[in-house]
């Protein structure tokens, strides 16, 4: 599953003026065991970070023995005429949030709340980079160390390779 989201962070001009920035976060997610796969992280929402994301996350996935579906909401990316090509082009099918229905897209909107509640509400961030780099950190954390309930008391990279052991 994928989809975008926006942080604010605050930078000063050369003229001391501090100005209020945004920073978009795109990840795609492996609904198996909540790892994020691939993220692009950039200045403004775009067709290019989404799609070098989207054909990150297919190589990640290309050795899926089952068919693989991508979920997003109906945002303009997933309907652009290239993203969906691509995904024709691979066999992957093409699943979309019902309109104005978040809840279809909860694994995400969790991982969301879970990442701005842990490193971004109640900070201030005063560039891109240091931004940037803290949610880097944040992913990697979540990914390798972030214990969760539902996968056994496991981080998702754990998870994953104790079930490739058992299978």
């Amino acid at each position: 599953t994928t989809d975008t989201t926006e942080f604010k962070y605050f930078e000063t001009d050369t003229h001391g003026v501090i100005r209020q920035k945004k920073l978009y976060l795109d990840p795609f997610m492996d609904l198996y065991n909540s790892e994020i796969l691939s993220y692009r992280i950039s200045e403004r929402p775009n067709a290019v970070a989404i799609m070098e994301g989207l054909e990150e996350v297919i190589q990640v996935t290309n050795d899926c023995p089952f068919r693989r579906t991508f979920h997003s909401d109906q945002g303009w990316a997933y309907q652009m005429k290239a993203y969906s090509s691509k995904l024709k082009e691979h066999k992957i099918f093409q699943s979309m949030s019902r309109k104005g229905n978040c809840l279809d897209n909860s694994p995400m909107e969790n991982f969301f709340s879970l990442l701005k509640q842990e490193i971004f509400h109640g900070e201030i961030y005063r560039s891109f980079d240091e931004l940037k780099t803290a949610i880097d950190h944040y992913i990697y954390y979540y990914n390798n160390k972030r214990m969760k309930k539902k996968l056994n008391w496991q981080s998702p990279v754990q998870f994953r390779k104790t079930a490739q052991h058992i299978a």
